[in-house]
């Protein structure tokens, strides 16, 4: 697809999405919704307030310690996994049924492990990303044709040599799937800890703010989370095009 056609329909996808948001508001009103120009009017007065920073700071700092273990954990795990075919087949429905399961089922066990603070919101927002992360990269190095393994072997490439020459540059593209959506779920889990069990952060925020019915900061900083998730995964997507282009 060309850049041209690409901006022409996320450039009408997003204006889709804010005429249905009016609309919905039209029907639901002040009750549960604001109207997309007043969400963006307060979105805009909460930026420039000092204290919010704060929250955006610890939100992120806990999401980029979560994104760093999943990525490394799913990583280490799916080129395992993948590599070595036996230890694939034991363990692959094992991180399965570990997925299935509602990681909030979980939660009670990372706060006594973990405690009350940014340890618990980081090892949440991990559980979810490192999963999907990891089966995405096993299947992966899977699919990586057999005659490039064979190859590495002629030339008497070590395990770690096919690993980092071979199975990686082969099945890139693939794993980068798995890392777009090991990052959305990272950012949940994150938002998901925050909520349940902080006194700070964007998901602090956000269940106070429930609490208290104000509509007003719900609608910020849902409107907030949902641009700054619809930025990393276009710049992600891009990324995964290009990997499947080369």
């Amino acid at each position: 697809m060309r850049a041209g056609g690409t901006w022409r329909g996320t450039v009408l996808m997003v204006a889709g999405a804010l005429v249905a948001w009016q609309a919905l508001y039209w029907v639901v009103g002040d009750v549960a919704l604001r109207s997309p120009l007043s969400t963006m009017q307060y979105t805009w007065m909460l930026l420039e307030r000092p204290s919010f920073w704060p929250h955006v700071v610890e939100s992120m700092k806990a999401f980029g310690a979560a994104i760093a273990i999943a990525l490394a954990l799913g990583l280490a795990i799916g080129l395992t996994l993948g590599f070595r075919k036996l230890a694939g087949q034991v363990f692959e429905p094992v991180l399965v049924a570990l997925y299935s399961l509602p990681k909030v089922t979980l939660y009670p066990i990372l706060l006594l492990t973990f405690g009350l603070g940014i340890s618990a919101k980081i090892a949440f927002g991990a559980l979810h990303g490192f999963i999907p992360i990891a089966l995405f990269t096993i299947n992966a190095v899977r699919n990586v044709r057999p005659i490039f393994v064979k190859t590495a072997r002629v030339l008497n490439y070590s395990t770690r040599e096919t690993v980092l020459r071979v199975l990686i540059p082969a099945a890139l593209p693939e794993i980068f799937s798995g890392i777009r959506i090991g990052l959305s779920l990272t950012l949940i889990g994150t938002l998901l800890g925050e909520m349940f069990a902080s006194q700070r952060g964007l998901g602090y925020m956000l269940m106070n703010a429930i609490g208290l019915h104000n509509v007003d900061v719900i609608m910020s900083i849902t409107f907030l989370l949902i641009v700054f998730a619809g930025a990393v995964s276009s710049i992600l997507l891009a990324i995964d095009r290009r990997l499947r282009r080369l």
